[in-house]
């Protein structure tokens, strides 16, 4: 069984600049509308991340400034590779918990 590949780690350098510029360009999650705590560390739910417009899995290039936007990370996960219009319905009422906005407000290395 061969699996394929991850087009977006095939050339982790290209990535890597691709996602520094689209953090640096955007602030606000292109899917609910919220901003983006830009210091939360990657994997938590409400970091930042890039997300393909045209999904990979649907023949979007994930190397195309054209087809890359600022998400949460759970609003990404939320959204699949659902339409955004699909996904920004679905995602209306999703709201930080409790835990997490303390979490990531205890966390920040601001405050250290």
């Amino acid at each position: 069984m061969t699996s394929k590949s991850n087009p977006r780690r095939r050339n982790g350098s290209r990535r890597t600049r691709l996602r520094k510029r689209v953090l640096a360009a955007y602030d606000v999650c292109w899917l609910c509308g919220r901003p983006v705590d830009k210091s939360l560390p990657p994997g938590h739910p409400w970091s930042g991340e890039v997300d393909e417009v045209v999904p990979v899995s649907r023949g979007g290039d994930p190397f195309d400034w054209d087809n890359v936007r600022l998400a949460h990370r759970i609003c990404n996960e939320r959204r699949g590779a659902r339409s955004p219009e699909a996904a920004r319905s679905m995602l209306q009422g999703v709201e930080p918990s409790a835990e997490w906005r303390a979490s990531s407000r205890r966390n920040r290395a601001s405050e250290w």
